[in-house]
């Protein structure tokens, strides 16, 4: 003898409040399901009924959930492209660096408690960056204290603003702003004029900590629990390479680094990734009807 289920007209069940760093509320507000069905106050179900899924998908399913509400950490690793923004300017060629590696943390969250387009991104990155100098008209290749070109090794911590559009249950586009802090750990300089010592030693004018600005833009093949993301960066450095009156107090010479990373890697999904799909809302109609 088949059983019957009686279902009120309105099941409420309270998930949670989720505060996020980027969370705008004056005061805590549950959230709340919703399943209702107009057919009296209450709806008997065989258990062997089947609902269709175009039945499932009229079913009024008001889900406050809070989408791409996880977390994950990953590994890039990229190619960076860098020059120096020097004043008084010189002639440079691209200076590319094969060897440039980050780990990122990244939590996804709401802004102002309903726009599910943002996250936080902080990590840490180690690579290299640099100027090449090429000739100019007449065949002469500008220095800097006697370096045709210099390697700087490297090590930042960017935080960053983390945007995203999801396209479906695989794919999304990504961006990404925000500020870093970091520190030159060693310099290689190149050129017959550069005194030996300074070759793999710094200045007592050259300036190690820096600090800027680093945003960027790229895409994610999301195959959960495990994303492939592939990004474009840009940073801008505040600081420059050396100090701008080391040669003259009253003519302030700069170089602030300026370097492009492409980059690809993996992210692995700490916490369960939440998409409001069409195929989410389906499931969630079903567990309510049939139970879990």
């Amino acid at each position: 003898m088949m059983t019957r289920i009686f279902i009120n007209k309105s099941i409420f069940a309270i998930l949670s409040v989720i505060i996020c760093p980027f969370a705008v509320t004056g005061h805590n507000v549950p959230v709340i399901d919703t399943l209702k069905i107009e057919s009296g106050n209450s709806l008997q179900i065989a258990e062997d009924t089947i609902f269709s899924d175009t039945y499932l998908d009229t079913v009024n399913l008001n889900k406050k959930v809070i989408i791409n509400d996880y977390s994950m950490i990953g590994v890039q690793y990229g190619v960076g492209i860098n020059r120096m923004q020097f004043n008084p300017s010189k002639r440079q060629s691209n200076l590319i660096t094969p060897f440039n590696i980050s780990i990122f943390y990244t939590k996804y969250c709401k802004m102002f408690g309903y726009m599910p387009y943002f996250g936080l991104q902080i990590g840490i990155q180690y690579g290299y960056d640099g100027y090449l100098f090429k000739a100019n008209n007449k065949g002469e290749i500008p220095t800097m204290d006697g370096a045709e070109k210099a390697i700087y090794k490297f090590i930042d911590i960017p935080f960053m603003s983390h945007f995203h559009i999801d396209i479906g249950n695989y794919f999304k586009i990504t961006g990404n702003l925000g500020f870093y802090g970091g520190y030159r750990l060693s310099v290689q300089r190149f050129g017959d004029k550069v005194d030996t010592y300074y070759k793999s030693n710094f200045y007592s004018y050259d300036r190690r900590f820096d600090y800027g600005l680093k945003g960027g833009a790229g895409f994610a093949i999301m195959l959960s629990p495990i994303e492939f993301h592939f990004n474009a960066l840009v940073k801008y450095s505040m600081s420059s390479i050396y100090s701008p009156d080391y040669n003259s107090p009253y003519y302030y010479r700069f170089a602030y680094p300026f370097d492009i990373l492409i980059s690809a890697g993996v992210h692995f999904q700490i916490t369960k990734r939440i998409g409001k799909t069409k195929g989410y809302l389906r499931r969630e109609a079903y567990d309510i009807v049939y139970g879990k």
